[in-house]
């Protein structure tokens, strides 16, 4: 079978060798990669490196690639939404899977893991401020996945029903999915210090969420119904703005992926932590020792 070719339209390498949008070249990149969402996190992390190999910036883009405990790491910041996780894992599968010489696809598949470490609003009595949450699926808001071929395939299309009916779905919003994250990385980062639930991916941070401010929400009720769906014993636990995309292209690509957050707002009794940043290291060292 002839090897498909990609094109410089299609697959943009930089006069460097790198990938177009990343700067990264394929030697690079780590097999574990650690995702967060400010470029000033990817220092915080590093700093716990015993050594560092590489480190690149780009625009939101601030990736270190060094040596924890013997593992090599890529921490890359992906700046804020899914629309961002849809140039990152692309151009790390890219990376990973793309011979940037013939550009064709390699031969043998490079499987990376994936952990994207953030922060999140709790919607639950159980996830006040500190809580930390591995979203076991992923209510995308964004839409994003819905233009690839095969989403079907690796969403969870009975939970995605019953969540649009619950709602009252108005369709003017787009198709919601419901993407996977691995359940072996999840046993293996989770473990028993984390609540596992289901987490919605937004599409923005405000009206998305529900928070109002000079602009009145389509659906006023939207959090509260939220808050009250459950689906074979588990609740939405928590919003955020990546885990969705990062879990369904992850499987459409052939990667283990997954995301833990640290409750830094909780919305059900409207408290918030606006001194996170001194406390997510914890999670941090969680991350890096099990991974």
């Amino acid at each position: 079978m002839k090897k498909r070719h990609f094109a410089p339209s299609e697959l943009i390498i930089n006069e460097d060798g790198s990938c177009f949008h990343l700067h990264l070249r394929p030697n690079q990149l780590a097999d574990k990669v650690m995702l967060v969402g400010d470029p000033g996190r990817v220092n915080t992390v590093a700093s716990h490196f015993s050594e560092i190999e590489h480190e690149v910036s780009s625009r939101e883009f601030h990736s270190i690639t060094g040596i924890y405990a013997g593992k090599r790491i890529t921490v890359l910041s992906t700046g804020i939404g899914c629309d961002n996780i849809d140039i990152v894992m692309n151009e790390l599968d890219a990376l990973a899977n793309i011979d940037f010489n013939s550009r064709t696809e390699k031969e043998k598949h490079r499987t990376l893991t994936i952990v994207r470490l953030g922060t999140c609003g709790g919607l639950q009595p159980n996830t006040p401020v500190g809580t930390f949450i591995a979203s076991v699926k992923s209510i995308g808001f964004d839409g994003l996945l819905n233009y690839y071929a095969g989403r079907d395939n690796v969403c969870d299309l009975k939970l995605e029903e019953a969540f649009k009916k619950h709602m009252q779905w108005n369709p003017q919003k787009g198709a919601p999915y419901v993407a996977i994250a691995d359940s072996e990385l999840i046993d293996q980062i989770a473990q028993d210090d984390m609540v596992r639930g289901y987490t919605i991916a937004c599409g923005g941070f405000y009206g998305p969420q529900g928070r109002v401010l000079r602009i009145e929400l389509a659906d006023p009720n939207q959090n509260e119904k939220i808050e009250s769906f459950e689906y074979n014993g588990i609740k939405i636990c928590n919003f955020e703005m990546e885990s969705s995309a990062l879990a369904g292209l992850s499987s459409l690509l052939g990667h283990r992926a997954m995301t833990c957050c640290m409750v830094i707002a909780n919305r059900l009794i409207k408290e918030a932590n606006t001194g996170y940043k001194n406390t997510i290291d914890t999670l941090i060292k969680k991350v890096l020792e099990r991974i």
